[in-house]
């Protein structure tokens, strides 16, 4: 554990754990993680961020000075962030995005999919779906689109590789960082996790359930993928900190993908707090992390290439 790690833990849940806790509404959670992002994640230099309105949601498209060479053609990430369904945006994880762009040399696309506060369950998949659906019309192949996501939209993500491989739509691969794929709760991890988990304050997270599905059954596979039914996944990465309260969800996950005939890598980080990736510039496990993801991007590419 590198000495940053460690004070990184200890900053998070003296401070960050407590205060999540304390949220008194989807609004205000989601102001608050905007102000956090906006002083906290560290943009490169040279980054270039624009945003696209003519699809069915406002689309960020980033695209991160690469050192040598420059961004590969045709071949998109498309990224769906965290935040618990009631907060994040494209702006938010710019930074991490922006990151991961010039580390995996390729543009990045990062929707703004409708919140909770906006639209209920099933808003968010829909979203995504009709996001796919966007890029498949202006030109995109399947097999130059590699998925990933954070937390929840770790798990927005496999809900929706699920439905493209039903459909023999699959994208070139998947990652997940810290992915939240079972609304039922009943990873043992989550409830193992009340005195080493950082971030997460678990006792609300039955709430923050409650609030997204409204109403629709947990076990839904567009809101729990780990219910979700795959025909021949394309490779996947799952990273996940092992003392985090969702470390079980990308365990189990990382499971029922390898049933499906998928090919999975599962990284355990240890003491790695939930979506460390996000702390790149800060934080030595951060950017091992990342540099990892960015080779998954590329050996997924290629093999959808071959």
């Amino acid at each position: 554990m590198s000495w940053q790690l460690r004070v990184l833990n200890g900053l998070l849940r003296r401070v960050a754990r407590p205060r999540l806790a304390r949220t008194v509404s989807p609004e205000r959670g989601a102001a608050d993680f905007a102000h956090t992002a906006r002083r906290v994640f560290l943009v490169p230099p040279l980054t270039n961020h624009l945003t696209d309105r003519s699809g069915p949601v406002p689309l960020h498209i980033i695209r991160a000075a690469v050192p040598h060479g420059t961004l590969r053609a045709r071949q998109i990430i498309l990224y769906v962030h965290g935040g618990a369904y009631f907060a994040g945006s494209g702006r938010t994880h710019l930074a991490l995005i922006a990151r991961l762009s010039r580390l995996a040399m390729r543009e990045v696309i990062a929707p703004d999919y409708r919140l909770l506060q906006d639209a209920p369950f099933p808003a968010a998949f829909d979203d995504m779906l009709a996001v796919w659906d966007y890029l498949i019309a202006r030109g995109h192949d399947p097999q130059d689109i590699v998925i990933g996501g954070d937390s929840a939209g770790g798990g927005l993500a496999l809900s929706l590789l699920s439905h493209l491989t039903l459909h023999g739509q699959p994208p070139a691969g998947l990652f997940a960082f810290s992915p939240w794929t079972d609304m039922t709760l009943h990873g043992k991890s989550l409830h193992a996790a009340t005195t080493r988990e950082v971030v997460l304050p678990v006792e609300r997270m039955a709430e923050a359930a409650t609030l997204y599905l409204a109403g629709a059954p947990p076990e839904d596979p567009r809101a729990s993928p780990l219910f979700a039914r795959y025909i021949t996944p394309p490779p996947v990465l799952l990273q996940a900190g092992s003392h985090e309260a969702l470390c079980d969800d990308a365990v189990r996950m990382a499971d029922h993908l390898c049933a499906a005939g998928g090919e999975v890598t599962l990284q355990i980080w240890p003491d790695c707090p939930h979506v460390w990736q996000m702390f790149d510039g800060w934080l030595p496990e951060a950017r091992d992390a990342l540099k990892d993801t960015a080779r998954f991007v590329h050996t997924s590419f290629d093999r959808a290439s071959r």
